[in-house]
């Protein structure tokens, strides 16, 4: 049994994948702990048949070779069974908003089902550990749980560990008064996935971060010749940036987001 005070399950999961590159790559491994809110979890693993040649430089890292997934479903085959694994339920991880979260979306819209994440809380121990003890994961389990990581880089054994690890953070920082960027005291850490979501991913318009929040909630760009200025300016002052970014190497998610802004925008100004 768990100790998360939970009003909705959350999903932990961990990806293996052929690199980092959010457009190109593709998974060839997912594990995913569902945290229940009775306290019970369920874990399934999915060994995933990439179609492209696994570099050998992942395989290295995370010890799946092209033969060890030649056999196995590709992400087609097997989206639908993930994505009701995931249904209903907020997102866990341990720096999945780097690439696990972006390569999974990515993975579901190139095979058009919609893993929408308006509705989803995003909680990241990691973001939770560096905050609070800056480390990586098996320093963080050590830390946390007493206890060596065994198999790393495996997705099942990184996924049971970060679960293990946001656990610990819960119980152990629930209520600690850290000091904010301005010198002020706060409690960040409390046993509620709104609060631990805030620590993530509150900021973030599209998972890649090129479009972000300011302080006042408006939507800006991240990157490039238009970084903080508004999303919805640039889109009337300058519309052939859509263009360009649509046709752009940028992600399917990227794209959405703006697209979602612009019609939003059009709509306003009718």
């Amino acid at each position: 049994m768990h100790p998360l005070k939970l009003k909705k399950p959350v999903a932990f999961f961990d990806i293996e994948s052929t690199g980092t590159n959010v457009v190109k790559d593709r998974i060839v491994e997912i594990s995913v702990l569902r945290a229940l809110v009775n306290g019970e979890t369920n874990i399934k693993t999915w060994r995933i048949n990439p179609t492209i040649p696994i570099p050998p430089e992942s395989s290295v890292f995370h010890g799946i070779y092209d033969e060890d997934i030649k056999d196995k479903p590709t992400f087609k085959e097997v989206a639908h069974d993930i994505f009701r694994f995931f249904e209903g339920a907020d997102l866990g991880g341990f720096n999945v908003l780097r690439l696990d979260i972006p390569l999974l979306v990515e993975e579901f819209l190139r095979v058009d089902l919609d893993f929408n994440l308006d509705s989803r809380k995003i909680i990241d121990a990691q973001k939770i550990f560096h905050l609070m003890e800056p480390r990586s994961l098996p320093a963080a389990y050590k830390f946390y749980c007493q206890k060596e990581l065994e198999n790393a880089h495996s997705a099942e054994a990184d996924t049971v560990a970060t679960f293990e690890v946001l656990c610990a953070q819960v119980e152990r920082y629930n209520g600690v008064v850290i000091k904010d960027e301005n010198g002020k005291d706060y409690t960040p850490v409390h046993n509620d996935m709104q609060k631990l979501h805030e620590i993530t991913a509150h900021k973030l318009v599209d998972l890649a971060g090129r479009m972000v929040l300011n302080d006042k909630g408006q939507e800006i760009f991240n990157f490039g010749k238009h970084k903080d200025r508004l999303v919805t300016e640039v889109l009337d002052k300058e519309p052939a940036f859509y263009d360009w970014v649509m046709k752009g190497d940028f992600p399917l998610d990227t794209k959405r987001k703006l697209t979602e802004i612009k019609l939003r925008n059009s709509f306003r100004r009718r």
